[in-house]
C-alpha cells in the first residue's frame, strides 16, 4: 500500500457496531492513520433533474438557494420533476470525495439510515476512497430515512435545491465519531448544519477535538440564506475557532453586511484568516497573511450544472494545503476541480482530477 492508496473500509461502516467484538474488529480493519481532511456534514442522495425557471416558481423555490423541506413537500416537488439522476451527495461529503479523488486521505462523519438511499450513499462514498465515521443514530432518527436533496438545474447551469435531511438531522455530540475527527489535519465543517441545534452542538465538539489535536478548522458558510440566519454566530466563529474560511461573493458580502465585494474583502482581511472566496466566472480570491491573490477561473466549454462547484473548489484547496502547496497554488487547484464538476450533471468528478492537475502543472 502506498501513501496515496485508500485505507480499506469494512462493509459494515455506516451503521453502529452491534457488539464490542465487532467494534474491536473494525479497529483492526481500519488502522488509525492520519487523514488530510475529515469533513462533518449531512450525507444526502442528490436527485438531479433539468428544470425551467417557471418550474421553480411553481414549487415556490428561490433560484440558486437551498431550502429545507419536510418529507411531504419533498415528495410533492419530486412528483413534478423531470426524469432524474440519483447520486450520493451532500456538501461536505462532496468535498471529502474530491479530496480522495486527488489522492488524499479523507474521512466523513454524518448520519444516514439503513435503507436503499443509505446504501447508495455508503457505496458511492466508500468507493470514492473516503473513510466513513462510525456513528450511532439517535433514537429520533427512527423512521426518518436517508436524507435527499432535490436539485433542479436550469438552462443557465444554476442549481436550486430542496433538501429533506432525514436521519442527517439527528447528528448530535453523542453521534460524533471523535476518534475519526481527531485524525484530520484539517476538520472541515458544513455551515448548513448550523440550522440544527444538536448538529450545531456536534460541530462545536468537532472544533474542540480539532484544536486538541493541533488540527486546523475550516468552515464553509454554505449558502447566502444560511449566512442570514446565522450571521452573528458565524462571525463569532471566525474570531475564536476557524482557521480557514470558504464562501462565495454573495455570502461574504452578506456575512459582513458590506455594500460591495471590495468592502467585504477588507472586513475579511481584518480577521487574519486564510480564506478562499469564489466568484463564479470571475475566478476566486485567496486571502493570506501575505496579502490577497486573485486567481482567474479555469475555462469551461459549457456550464452544465453548478451543483458542487464550491464543494470541489474546497476539495482542491484543502488537498493543496495538506500536501505541500501554498495558498495560491491551492486556489488554482480548487478552481480546476470546480471547473471539472460544472461541466456535467452532478457534484462528483467524472474524470481523473489528479491527472488534470498534472496536465495543468499544479501537481
Amino acid at each position: 500500500m502506498t501513501d496515496l492508496d485508500p485505507v480499506p473500509v469494512p462493509v459494515s461502516v455506516g451503521r453502529p457496531p452491534s457488539s464490542a467484538e465487532e467494534a474491536a474488529s473494525w479497529a483492526e480493519e481500519v488502522p488509525p492513520v492520519p487523514l488530510d481532511v475529515v469533513a462533518v456534514g449531512s450525507p444526502l442522495v442528490d436527485v438531479l433533474a433539468h428544470a425551467a425557471d417557471a418550474d421553480l416558481a411553481a414549487v415556490e423555490l428561490v433560484k440558486g438557494s437551498m431550502a429545507l423541506v419536510d418529507l411531504d413537500r419533498a415528495a410533492s416537488i419530486y412528483g413534478g420533476m423531470a426524469p432524474a439522476t440519483e447520486v450520493s451527495g451532500g456538501s461536505a461529503a462532496n468535498t471529502a470525495a474530491g479530496v480522495a479523488a486527488l489522492g488524499g486521505r479523507a474521512g466523513f462523519v454524518g448520519l444516514f439510515a439503513d435503507d436503499e438511499m443509505g446504501e447508495v450513499f455508503r457505496h458511492d462514498i466508500t468507493a470514492a476512497g473516503v473513510i466513513l465515521g462510525r456513528t450511532t443514530p439517535a433514537p429520533s432518527a427512527e423512521g426518518l430515512g436517508t436524507g435527499r436533496c432535490l436539485v433542479l438545474v436550469t438552462p443557465d447551469g444554476e442549481r436550486t435545491m430542496a433538501t429533506y435531511l432525514g436521519a442527517a438531522s439527528t447528528l448530535g455530540p453523542d453521534q460524533l465519531d471523535v476518534d475519526l475527527v481527531g485524525r484530520g489535519q484539517i476538520v472541515y465543517l458544513e455551515g448548513y448544519l448550523w440550522d440544527l441545534g444538536p448538529a450545531k452542538a456536534a460541530l462545536r465538539v468537532a472544533v474542540e477535538v480539532a484544536h486538541g489535536s493541533d488540527a486546523l478548522v475550516a468552515l464553509t458558510v454554505s449558502d447566502p440564506f444560511c449566512v442570514e440566519r446565522h450571521r452573528k454566530e458565524f462571525l463569532e466563529l471566525l474570531q475564536e475557532d476557524v482557521d480557514v474560511l470558504f464562501a462565495n461573493e454573495e455570502e461574504i458580502i452578506s456575512l459582513f453586511g458590506s455594500s460591495s465585494f471590495d468592502a467585504a474583502l477588507g472586513a475579511l482581511e481584518e480577521t487574519g484568516l486564510l480564506a478562499a472566496v469564489t466568484r463564479g466566472a470571475a475566478g476566486s480570491v485567496v486571502l493570506t497573511a501575505a496579502g490577497t491573490v486573485e486567481i482567474p477561473a479555469q475555462p469551461v466549454d459549457k456550464v452544465v450544472d453548478t451543483t458542487g462547484a464550491g464543494d470541489l473548489y474546497a476539495a482542491g484547496f484543502l488537498y493543496g494545503l495538506t500536501n505541500g502547496l501554498g495558498p495560491e497554488e491551492s486556489g488554482r487547484l480548487g478552481g480546476l476541480c470546480a471547473a471539472e464538476v460544472i461541466s456535467h450533471l452532478g457534484a462528483r468528478p467524472q474524470v481523473d482530477l489528479r491527472e488534470l492537475a498534472r496536465e495543468a502543472g499544479i501537481l
